[in-house]
């Protein structure tokens, strides 16, 4: 939370810095146990703004609600919490709050059904939602990702939701797609934090 937009100033009396900090304090605060034992916490949030602050972050709320949901994820990675399903984050207007002043409501809300949400994380930093649709990896400009790598080919990999887990698929590949460093073969399942390479290109998948 050390760049983007949580420091820029706005017209409002609310600092994005402020939401982002009462946002991972709400996580601890509405943490839970599930029957595995793990640590679960809200993954739906909604900020309630009065008018005037709402108004304040007119242009950059589409940034605000990016990093506000990649603080989420990344404190959730860092404290080793759980998401029943997909992060989302809302900036909504209450007409009973005052200017400088907002609340966050929180809640558990489970994915719907197969193995939730996911994501690439590329090395720009730039992320790619996994849902239902199928990601294509490949050299070919309309890939999902296109990577410009003599080492890659053209349609060399495919990463697609399963019953329960997303699974990378190599497409007969000439050199292959590797996970933590291992050459799978046809097909593996991915897990948190896994790193999968693509000839030199290495992504991160993430778990929801």
């Amino acid at each position: 939370m050390v760049d983007g937009v949580f420091f820029r100033r706005t017209k409002g009396s609310i600092r994005p810095i402020e939401l982002g900090r009462r946002l991972v304090r709400e996580m601890d605060d509405q943490r839970s146990v599930d029957v595995k034992g793990r640590r679960i916490v809200p993954n739906d949030f909604k900020v309630a703004l009065s008018a005037i602050d709402h108004a304040s972050f007119n242009e950059i709320e589409d940034a605000l609600v990016a990093e506000l949901t990649e603080a989420a994820r990344e404190y959730a990675r860092e404290e080793g919490y759980h998401f029943m399903g997909p992060v989302s984050v809302q900036l909504i207007v209450d007409n009973e709050l005052r200017g400088g002043r907002f609340n966050i409501v929180s809640q558990l809300k489970q994915a719907a059904s197969g193995p939730g949400m996911g994501s690439l994380v590329l090395p720009s930093g730039k992320r790619v939602d996994l849902g239902t649709a199928t990601v294509t990896v490949g050299r070919l400009p309309e890939c999902t990702i296109s990577i410009n790598d003599s080492n890659i080919s053209r349609n060399h990999a495919e990463v697609r939701a399963g019953q329960t887990a997303f699974i990378v698929y190599d497409l007969g590949s000439t050199n292959g797609t590797m996970v933590n460093g291992i050459k799978i073969v046809d097909e593996h399942r991915l897990r948190d934090g896994d790193i999968i390479s693509f000839g030199s290109t290495h992504v991160r998948f993430e778990a929801s």
